[in-house]
């Protein structure tokens, strides 16, 4: 495994939770996506004040530009459309960060999510319709001009390895990251050694967690660490900083910046090289964490 301190990347916060947070419409289905349709100027700056903030990979706001979602509220045939605008937004906040930080070479991450709610792994549909859709849109994001894939928040693994089999098939690097439940399994009840033996048939670049409690993370890369074994991957972590209530997202209760960047040098002796946040994280919760990876690694050298 590479030096953890060394070469750790430092992947950007939430976008949905962000965008909400600075007023922007974020109602369901089509959640962050409807800040591309409603408020892309944000998404730009969100993006740019990551960048300042220390992140190496900003993602692009694909998370919810899936056919599916859209055809929910009649805009199935915007996906390709609505996908090259959320890379395109990336790019131009990369464009703008490097006006003042010219030797930076920020990477843009295409989203891919689960074609259905997240957190609801019983509504997974066939292996035809998720290839169909997974298909589509990895070769989308490829042809809008990612750097790599980021297959995220998976919660069985037959759509992990569906979508992460066409995210590798567009010749991009892939990510396939999982979402777990308290005893660091997947939300199907599959167990996280099962997910990743499955998906390293794939030959992900990175195997991660996300949107897992602060808590319970260094946990979970420990476990990933160990179902990896010597494989030549990386191994990431970004996790949430709030919690769900009815009314959506709340910080109320949740973990401050200092506290998260603190706790991200946890992640990373563990094993972590990518390390990011996820809901309920803002661009302050990043930049502790690069201060606090930075930190570690002037101590090591």
């Amino acid at each position: 495994m590479t030096d953890a301190v060394t070469h750790t990347i430092i992947l950007d916060g939430a976008t949905g939770t962000e965008l909400a947070r600075r007023g922007v419409d974020t109602g369901l289905p089509l959640w962050s996506a409807n800040a591309l349709l409603t408020a892309p100027e944000v998404v730009k700056q969100i993006h740019l004040d990551y960048l300042r903030a220390g992140a190496q990979v900003i993602t692009a706001n694909t998370f919810r530009t899936n056919p599916r979602t859209l055809a929910r509220v009649g805009l199935a045939g915007q996906s390709r459309a609505l996908t090259h605008l959320a890379v395109h937004l990336a790019r131009r906040a990369i464009a703008d960060f490097q006006m003042t930080q010219a030797d930076a070479h920020p990477l843009i991450a295409g989203s891919i999510a689960p074609v259905e709610d997240c957190y609801s792994p019983w509504l997974v549909p066939s292996d035809a319709e998720l290839e169909a859709e997974h298909g589509e849109l990895a070769h989308t994001l490829a042809q809008a001009g990612c750097d790599l894939i980021l297959v995220e928040t998976m919660n069985t693994v037959r759509e992990a390895v569906i979508a992460a089999r066409a995210a590798t098939a567009t010749g991009l690097p892939v990510w396939v990251s999982f979402v777990l439940n308290a005893d660091n399994a997947l939300l199907s009840g599959e167990s996280l050694c099962e997910a990743v033996h499955a998906v390293l048939a794939v030959r992900p670049a990175a195997v991660l967690v996300n949107c897992i409690p602060v808590t319970q993370t260094r946990a979970a890369v420990l476990a990933l660490r160990t179902s990896i074994s010597d494989a030549p991957v990386q191994i990431g972590a970004y996790a949430n900083a709030g919690h769900v209530e009815e009314s959506g997202w709340t910080m109320t209760g949740g973990v401050p910046p200092a506290e998260y960047g603190r706790a991200a040098v946890e992640w990373q002796a563990a094993g972590a090289t990518i390390i990011g946040g996820c809901c309920g994280t803002t661009p302050e919760h990043i930049a502790h964490l690069a201060r606090h990876v930075k930190a570690q690694h002037d101590k090591r050298v």
